[in-house]
């Protein structure tokens, strides 16, 4: 069976996504030294925090341990340092040529940040096997639980994509965002959990922070992973997920509409 034009080019722009990240061979050692020193630094610092007690707030410390270790390898593929091109090609004045594609712009730059995330896997990968070398990883309880968890990885990495491709659009207008996303970057990090657990957090900050998107792309998914959210609860947050899925859909269709009046074409 042939495929469309438009499946062609989003598998393209998908490749070249993942040929921007696996052809600097120096900065992917770089990334994953670096991952490795920063799972072995969580699981120090949460076995210490822990010290031989015993559970806090119904959490032990190898379930806290584990969720450190995997968190920070999760994080790590969702949020890479630079993870649009759009900004450099706003800049540039390439959206112009960008514009005139085939494939609408919204789809070419999410063509190109999956190629991102599914070059950075390996990453992850690396991290998961170090912290399984140190005995910081454990096994879902059962299978609902690994079930729910795939799913909920998925749906993470599509918010997490949606997020990401929002932010990058303020380059619309303002052509340097290195501030903003500097801001969001560190911002995510707290507010998806990949941090701290939202178990740890004040109830009042807890609560706050459940009504944002930046928990489904880490905390759910780790958590149901770990069967600490089970039952109604787990498909409570499955759904909201979606939920936000389609709510951050329709916010960057917005935006997009709104961007296209600001297209600024530098250097011709």
């Amino acid at each position: 069976m042939s495929t469309s034009p438009q499946v062609r080019a989003f598998r393209g722009m998908t490749r070249a996504g993942t040929r921007s990240v696996l052809i600097y061979r120096g900065d992917l050692l770089t990334g994953a030294v670096t991952l490795v020193i920063q799972v072995v630094l969580a699981i120090a610092v949460w076995r210490i925090v822990y010290g031989g007690r015993g559970p806090v707030n119904g959490v032990d410390a190898s379930t806290a341990v584990a969720y450190a270790a995997i968190a920070a390898c999760l994080q790590s593929a969702l949020l890479p340092w630079q993870f649009s091109s759009l900004p450099m090609r706003i800049r540039s004045g390439q959206i112009a040529t960008d514009l005139t594609r085939p494939l609408g712009l919204m789809w070419q730059a999410l063509g190109q940040n999956l190629g991102v995330l599914l070059a950075r896997l390996p990453l992850a990968a690396v991290g998961l096997a170090a912290a399984g070398v140190l005995g910081a990883l454990v096994l879902p309880p059962d299978g609902a639980a690994l079930l729910l968890a795939v799913v909920a990885t998925v749906v993470g990495a599509l918010i997490a994509m949606l997020c990401n491709l929002i932010v990058s659009m303020v380059a619309f207008w303002t052509l340097e965002i290195s501030g903003p996303l500097i801001v969001y970057r560190f911002g995510s990090s707290f507010l998806s959990g990949s941090l701290i657990p939202l178990w740890f957090m004040p109830g009042w900050l807890r609560s706050s922070i459940e009504w944002l998107p930046f928990q489904a792309q880490v905390y759910t998914p780790v958590s149901l992973y770990l069967g600490q959210t089970r039952g109604i609860e787990a498909l409570a947050l499955v759904g909201m997920q979606l939920v936000w899925f389609a709510v951050l859909t329709l916010l960057l269709q917005a935006v997009w509409r709104r961007a296209r009046h600001k297209v600024v074409v530098q250097g011709g």
